[in-house]
């Protein structure tokens, strides 16, 4: 699961559009209270959550787009679950906020994604805008790439602040269903929450597992990483789900994660992407695959950068 976030399983928009309409439910049931709606990769959809108590339901997450929320809420309607409570947000990215207005739902966020938000208020959105911002550094190609793809005019688009915040935890009580929204930070996104439905044993991770994409060469910085799973492994979870995967179990998550840490630390605080591959066969007694290599790749990254920090 832990891969180059381009690494997406294929699933074609076009074929779930066709089924939404022929009137097929595209929620997936997990468990007898958690449904997901899946990734796409075409524009970058990232899942959405749906938790369902006695009283309420709750969202996770507000999609990439007005369309994108949109589908998702017809999906709900279809079900006759109990009414939406409300909206929960992982991380102030695009593509897990830009469909809050058309949600149209009580919305819930760590305080520095309304901070995030309120500032991308103040943005332009048009392409020109987009490219001028790539040019300086501010968003990143991929980014501007989908958003023109997910929503060619965005001349009607409205960005939404949420409307409460917390700074470390926060519940939400459905009725029999609790979910726990815990700030757990990182470096993909300073905001990044993760929603935990105990009663369930479902743990919604967003993309506190992604590398950083935002401050040059994409990277992991190996202390960060291990504290997010000191912290992942204190809630009894049996379901994983990351923003744009398949959902996974426990035991998948952790073997993945495992293999992810080792690499970690046979780069240790190398700087040089060669000799760190060199440490690699040295431990492994192999060479590294093109994939274990662009892991190794994101690690040496992230050394660099904490030493350019140290030396300010």
């Amino acid at each position: 699961m832990i891969q180059f976030i381009y690494h997406y399983l294929p699933f074609s928009e076009a074929v779930f559009i066709k089924l939404h309409k022929a009137g097929v439910n595209m929620l997936k049931k997990l468990t007898d209270h958690v449904y997901y709606f899946p990734h796409s990769e075409e524009t970058d959809r990232p899942v959405l959550g749906l938790i369902c108590g006695e009283k309420y339901s709750f969202i996770v997450d507000a999609g990439n787009s007005p369309a994108h929320a949109s589908l998702f809420l017809e999906e709900v309607e279809k079900m006759g679950v109990p009414p939406l409570k409300g909206v929960a947000i992982t991380h102030w990215h695009w593509d897990h906020t830009f469909g809050i207005h058309a949600m149209n739902k009580y919305t819930i966020s760590h305080h520095l994604t309304k901070k995030k938000l309120a500032y991308l208020k103040t943005l332009r959105w048009d392409d020109d805008a987009l490219d001028k911002r790539v040019q300086e550094g501010e968003e990143i190609e991929f980014c501007r790439d989908m958003i023109k793809k997910e929503m060619p005019c965005r001349d009607t688009l409205i960005l939404q602040e949420p409307d409460v915040t917390f700074h470390h935890h926060m519940e939400v009580d459905l009725g029999g269903i609790t979910c726990c929204i815990q700030h757990i930070g990182g470096v993909h996104a300073q905001d990044s929450s993760i929603v935990y439905i105990p009663q369930e044993k479902v743990l919604f991770l967003g993309d506190c597992l992604c590398p950083d994409l935002y401050s040059g060469d994409w990277s992991y910085d190996k202390e960060d990483f291990e504290r997010i799973q000191r912290e992942l492994k204190k809630y009894d979870a049996q379901y994983y789900l990351s923003s744009h995967f398949d959902p996974e179990t426990s035991e998948e998550l952790w073997r993945d994660l495992d293999q992810l840490s080792a690499i970690g630390e046979i780069v240790g605080n190398e700087v040089d992407l060669e000799k760190a591959c060199f440490q690699f066969e040295c431990e492994t007694y192999k060479k590294p695959t093109n994939e274990q290599k662009e892991r190794i790749q994101y690690f040496v990254n992230g050394n660099v950068k904490r030493k350019s920090r140290e030396l300010f």
